[in-house]
């Protein structure tokens, strides 16, 4: 095997035993990888230069890749050699010091809290007619996502209750407690986080569950224990939750490119604007850094700034 091949294999098989990288995280660092073996072309990754980095981000710039990718690639590309080095003799780690394009700041998409509420509360099944299985799950998927800020992965993960299935191999990375009203994930970088469930949603899964035991699969797999399943009772996808939340968006007429992270954007953001408790809503997402939850104060005086420029009769702008 070509050493730069076989050193990126390595790697990505320490990211998965060691520091237990989900399947989807593996796949986009191992393109990553591939692309900077790619750009180094016939040069040895442990004699890359500082420069070359340099070349390779302008490469990728000039390309018309954005900011924000060419910044996640240079963070994979910083990990991989910091454990080169420990495997190598590699001097010193040509990444450091290697800054991404600027990139312009923009703001998480969210729905306004009418739309937020329409687009999970309402069924596309005609007047008079009983919603499909697959309307009533969508239903409760829809609301959980709005209810709890989950991710799409985090969704899909979600068992009906925690469960092991020694044979199978299987052990919940998620459940739902629905006499507590919460739900347990486990989020990015492994960390578990328990999220309350509010009623709406709690009533919608509760009419999903008669419906889900018709079709889950009988056997000793972990889509067995799958809260939300397809038509083939095999856990639902994020793909598939993908596709059905935007042709439910467009059924409804809402005015916005709806998926399931806008959903997690509305959650925050309205949570926010009731509460004003930063520290809460970063809990309940999950995120590491209180920094990533700041994003949605903007959001909020966004909201503030309209209502002032659309009320206050000083704020309104003088007739030419």
């Amino acid at each position: 095997m070509n050493p730069n091949a076989s050193a990126i294999a390595a790697y990505l098989r320490h990211l998965q035993t060691v520091r237990k990288l989900s399947p989807h995280t593996l796949d986009g660092y191992g393109r990553d990888l591939q692309q900077l073996r790619q750009l180094a072309d016939a040069l040895d990754l442990d004699a890359i230069a500082t420069n070359d980095i340099r070349r390779y981000a302008a490469t990728l710039h000039a390309r018309g890749l954005e900011a924000r990718s060419i910044a996640r690639k240079l963070s994979c590309w910083r990990g991989f050699f910091e454990w080169l080095a420990e495997q190598t003799t590699l001097a010193c780690n040509p990444v450091d010091g290697v800054k991404p394009p600027k990139r312009a700041k923009t703001l998480p998409k969210a729905l306004g809290v009418d739309d937020a509420v329409h687009l999970v509360s309402a069924t596309t099944a005609p007047p008079g007619m009983q919603a499909t299985p697959e309307q009533i799950c969508n239903h409760a998927m829809f609301e959980l996502l709005y209810s709890s800020g989950l991710r799409v992965a985090e969704l899909v993960g979600v068992d009906l209750r925690y469960t092991r299935i020694e044979a199978g191999g299987h052990v919940s990375a998620g459940w739902l407690d629905l006499d507590g009203g919460e739900v347990t994930i486990t989020g990015k970088g492994q960390k578990m986080r328990s999220v309350p469930v509010g009623q709406a949603a709690l009533a919608a899964i509760k009419a999903w569950l008669p419906v889900r035991a018709t079709l889950v699969r009988q056997d000793d797999s972990g889509d067995a224990a799958a809260l939300f399943v397809s038509s083939r009772g095999t856990r639902i996808s994020p793909r598939l939750v993908q596709l059905r939340l935007k042709a439910h968006g467009q059924a409804l007429g809402i005015p916005a490119n709806v998926h399931p992270h806008v959903l997690r954007h509305s959650f925050a953001s309205h949570v926010l604007q009731s509460s004003g408790d930063l520290r809460a809503v970063q809990e309940m997402l999950g995120h590491a850094s209180i920094t990533s939850t700041q994003v949605y104060t903007a959001l909020d005086f966004q909201r503030l700034a309209q209502v002032y420029d659309s009320a206050h009769p000083r704020a309104k702008k003088k007739p030419l």
